[in-house]
């Protein structure tokens, strides 16, 4: 089967029980998820969180461990560039803490908003599928 795949490196962020998210603007709707994105050419998937974090939240990050590295397949019907083609995404998941910054959300990208989300309030907000699978590995309870 012919597939495209792509991969990308998150950042969990906990302050204060609250959960570090961003606000991916999605085809349909909004979708917060975790601060990080796309491992580019020649880059270590380290580097790109690290990157990602920054562009998304404003916030220099210092990475912890790696949680783990999931995968997940979005189907051709479900895509939104290259219709018709099935994505296979990777997603390398870091545990991460503030260095410095102010929040903000990403300028001229994807991503519309970044905020801290109360991991008792994570139920009432759409959030992509990787934010509950990097809760779990970080064993982290909401």
């Amino acid at each position: 089967m012919d597939f495209d795949s792509r991969v990308g490196a998150y950042g969990v962020v906990i302050r204060d029980r609250a959960l570090l998210l961003s606000l991916w603007e999605g085809p349909t709707e909004n979708i917060w998820t975790l601060p990080g994105g796309q491992v580019e050419l020649g880059e270590q998937p380290h580097e790109a969180c690290v990157r990602e974090i920054m562009e998304e939240t404003g916030y220099l990050a210092e990475l912890g461990d790696l949680l783990g590295v999931t995968s997940r397949t979005i189907e051709g019907g479900h895509r939104i560039s290259h219709p018709g083609r099935p994505l296979l995404t990777v997603q390398v998941l870091y545990r991460a803490a503030i260095v410095s910054g102010e929040l903000r959300p990403e300028v001229d990208g994807s991503s519309i908003d970044a905020a801290w989300i109360p991991l008792a309030e994570l139920h009432r907000h759409r959030t992509s599928p990787t934010v509950h699978r990097a809760l779990e590995l970080a064993g982290v309870s909401r």
